[in-house]
């Protein structure tokens, strides 16, 4: 019986004094009617959301005013554990004074936050970040109703992580940019999967469309198909023979430098390549517009070169004629 008082107490001081007082007294909880809105001169707007996960349902009360579209009150009515009363309570007094627009930037992270007694301490535990997610939905659909649009057009990222709301397009992106090799880099470095977890693999307490191990792995396997790729088709150019070096680099004219100069009249002409010091220098003439150009000594030298040391190697240099 002690162990279960311990396990009780610890899991209540999980939850900040912010949460415990809007759970038994909500500040913002009731309902605003046409008559509220006409007495305020605005437009009454209702929205309702219900998780399938905890069966918790929210309903969002705004009144906005129509010239402005700021919103001049809100009010909510929830079903569900205290957290999620505690959530749509402070989601509702951050809508207020706010227009449509900026509202629709909040995220459950931000109510998650106001909700903190101190600010790197979590205001709830992390199984109970999913109750703040319905404050983001909700919003959203009010958002929706107002402008008369539909939800999807708000929702332009596939989500992966509804706590943290990651998108896959973020975490794809850490992975390749941060050479990320397993899930808890992920976690570090995106948050997704620090909450409920249940993004993180299968067997999680909500089912997901995608999930951290298959990104992941998926991911991985993409980038080294494109490495041995890139190794297949792109032999060094140092061991290449002068002749391939040439055929290399005209390529290069040919493919991407003369069409990015021929837009603004320019022509560039590969005059020779010679071996200084280990260095590979790139000799060109410049032609039509570029003739007597101020940025061909400049801007345009470097674009060249950063084009031919990107595909190449680092050991380009060119010079003009």
């Amino acid at each position: 019986m002690a162990q279960k008082d311990l396990l009780g107490g610890a899991l209540w001081e999980a939850y900040s004094k912010k949460v415990a007082a809007r759970m038994d007294n909500p500040t913002n909880r009731g309902e605003l009617t046409e008559a509220d809105a006409l007495k305020l001169g605005g437009k009454l707007v209702i929205a309702d959301h219900g998780a399938e996960s905890c069966g918790d349902a929210v309903r969002l009360y705004w009144v906005v005013d129509p010239q402005t579209d700021v919103i001049k009150a809100a009010r909510f009515k929830s079903f569900g554990c205290g957290t999620a009363i505690a959530s749509s309570d402070m989601m509702a007094e951050l809508c207020v004074g706010r227009t449509v627009d900026e509202v629709a930037k909040i995220t459950n992270i931000d109510v998650e936050k106001a909700l903190r007694d101190e600010p790197g301490t979590p205001a709830v535990p992390p199984q109970k970040m999913h109750c703040s997610v319905m404050a983001y939905d909700v919003i959203k659909r009010a958002v929706a109703l107002y402008k008369g649009v539909d939800l999807s057009a708000l929702e332009t990222e596939t989500i992966v992580c509804e706590c943290g709301r990651v998108s896959l397009g973020t975490i794809v992106d850490a992975i390749r940019l941060n050479d990320l090799k397993t899930v808890a880099d992920i976690i570090h470095y995106t948050k997704a999967g620090g909450f409920c977890k249940s993004c993180i693999e299968p067997g999680g307490h909500e089912k997901r469309q995608h999930y951290l191990v298959d990104i992941l792995r998926d991911t991985r396997a993409a980038m080294e198909k494109e490495k041995l790729h890139q190794q297949m088709v792109a032999p060094d150019f140092c061991s290449m023979t002068l002749v391939r070096k040439l055929k290399a680099v005209e390529k290069i004219f040919t493919d991407e430098l003369r069409p990015m100069l021929a837009a603004d009249g320019g022509d560039v002409e590969l005059v020779d390549l010679k071996e200084a010091g280990g260095v590979w220098e790139v000799y060109i003439e410049y032609k039509g517009a570029c003739l007597g150009c101020p940025s061909a000594g400049t801007n345009t030298l470097s674009s060249i070169e950063a084009i031919l040391t990107q595909k190449l190697g680092e050991n380009i240099k060119v010079v003009p004629s």
